[in-house]
């Protein structure tokens, strides 16, 4: 997983890009498939702005733009934000999946013991 964070129009701190990369290092807690993660911290008319792309397997992208009067508080809502779409989409993922196979086959095997005995 790739993680990059850039400033554009601002000098970012030292200690603003740490908080970033610590920050959104903890995606994969998230959502698994994540390859890459990149933020844009901005100042637009004097407002600082944040932006956090998130790129996952099978084209999946994951956008966040946030803008307020304090730099730590955009990351916060960005990641907030990311945070809320990256569960929403791993709830999707998991409804489609289904039950596993094994589980089926064991269930069909106790109702035809079950229809056996029954004969009997």
């Amino acid at each position: 997983m790739n993680i990059s964070v850039h400033a554009r129009h601002m000098d970012a701190t030292e200690a603003l890009r740490e908080y970033a990369e610590e920050k959104v290092a903890r995606f994969p807690k998230f959502y698994d498939n994540i390859q890459s993660i990149e933020v844009i911290m901005d100042m637009e008319a004097g407002q600082p702005t944040a932006e956090i792309i998130v790129q996952a397997s099978q084209k999946h992208t994951f956008v966040a733009h946030h803008r307020e009067q304090d730099m730590y508080a955009c990351l916060d809502q960005c990641i907030d934000k990311i945070v809320q779409q990256l569960r929403r989409h791993k709830d999707k993922v998991r409804d489609r999946q289904g039950r596993p196979h094994a589980d089926i086959l064991a269930e069909v095997a106790e109702e035809a013991t079950e229809a056996a005995e029954d004969m009997e």
